[in-house]
């Protein structure tokens, strides 16, 4: 018997450290290096996807992002079309703080939300209210950017509610010519 609530406290003490996820600052060193202003700033277009629990892809869709950046600000206007056709917009005010922390506002996020950035990556968590089968219901959203060597950036999204993990979203961000200058 106590043999095996020592395995059961063991097993279940390497499951909950498991569960601590990565941190961003892990990230410090990787190159390219993203810079959430520089890359946003003007136009930028982005291809996604919803996910339920099981895979299964419900929702496709396409955004296009008109970024401006003044005085330690970034403002993220932000134009959903989904392929039902139904349209959505959002917009985030980043605030920065230094070189690797940002406060983010938007209209349909509670509170402050609070974002760090190294090397190639950036991560935010906040929570976000989705409407589902005619109900509003409560996701944390714990969201991870990652810029790659060709330039794009790929953003996943899982969506929580009660620690699981219901939902992700899957974009893939790229910057216009407008952007690039070429």
């Amino acid at each position: 018997m106590i043999h095996s609530l020592r395995i059961s406290f063991f097993t279940l003490l390497f499951l909950l450290t498991g569960c601590v996820g990565v941190d961003i600052e892990d990230y410090a060193d990787s190159e390219p290096r993203l810079d959430i202003a520089e890359y946003f700033t003007g136009t930028t277009r982005a291809w996604g996807m919803v996910q339920d629990y099981s895979g299964e892809v419900q929702r496709r869709f396409t955004v296009e992002i008109q970024g401006t950046y003044e005085a330690d600000t970034l403002t993220l206007d932000e134009s959903f079309v989904f392929s039902d056709g139904e349209t959505d917009r959002r917009v985030w005010t980043f605030e920065r703080i230094d070189a690797h922390h940002w406060v983010g506002t938007a209209s349909d996020v509670e509170g402050h939300v609070k974002a760090r950035q190294y090397g190639h990556a950036f991560h935010m968590r906040y929570p976000l209210e989705i409407a589902i089968d005619g109900r509003m219901i409560t996701f944390t959203m714990d969201d991870w950017m990652y810029l790659q060597p060709d330039g794009r950036l790929i953003n996943r999204t899982a969506m929580r509610k009660f620690g699981l993990t219901l939902g992700e979203i899957t974009l893939v961000f790229e910057k216009t010519f407008e952007n690039t200058g070429q």
